[in-house]
């Protein structure tokens, strides 16, 4: 029963509508509330086996060297910084020892190359986001554990725009008064000469 009514409110009684869901265990329907699946938690374990499962799946499809002149040889590596897949001649031709390409680190070969990431020390994970508390780049499984509960934490991307625009108007700041410290500085070295005349 309602004890008065407020914006928002409508009279009456309201049931608040809730979904059901069949527990993969059990069968037992599960009430998920309002949010629903969103109210879950993330999966991350399950989430990287998947991830790698699609990778294993998209490897298996023969990817074939971008190089090679007719007929094509099957790619064994590929390079993030060239984005393109090599088989082991082309890799070495394209790579020759003493040269700057020879520094690129080979990977797996693909069609679709990410760029390298910022990766976590700890756990060896892609960093996603910013602990303003820590002051430090965290991935997210440094994101879920204690020690980051309480912690205000940003994606990387907006993190990286405010520092910016702080460091944007800082520096602003600084050219701006530059004209006013080289005249102070002017002035108090005609002071000292001055002072020892």
């Amino acid at each position: 029963a309602g004890f008065g009514t407020y914006p928002g409110r409508k009279r009456g009684t309201v049931h608040p509508q809730t979904i059901s869901f069949p527990c993969p265990a059990c069968q037992r329907d599960v009430d998920l509330g309002e949010r629903g699946l969103g109210s879950l938690f993330r999966n991350l374990t399950l989430e990287r086996i998947v991830e790698r499962y699609r990778q294993t799946i998209n490897i298996s499809a023969a990817i074939m060297c971008q190089f090679c002149k007719p007929p094509q040889l099957e790619a064994t590596k590929g390079c993030t910084e060239c984005k393109s897949s090599f088989c082991n001649e082309c890799f070495k031709l394209y790579h020759p020892w003493g040269t700057q390409k020879a520094q690129h680190e080979p990977t797996p070969p693909t069609l679709t190359f990410r760029p390298k990431g910022l990766m976590c020390p700890e756990h060896k994970e892609e960093v996603t986001h910013y602990c303003k508390t820590c002051q430090r780049l965290v991935c997210q499984l440094c994101r879920v554990r204690r020690t980051h509960t309480s912690h205000k934490i940003t994606p990387v991307l907006s993190a990286y725009q405010a520092l910016r625009e702080k460091l944007t108007k800082s520096l602003a700041y600084i050219l701006s008064s530059q004209d006013t410290v080289q005249t102070q500085i002017a002035e108090l070295e005609e002071t000292v000469k001055h002072t020892e005349v």
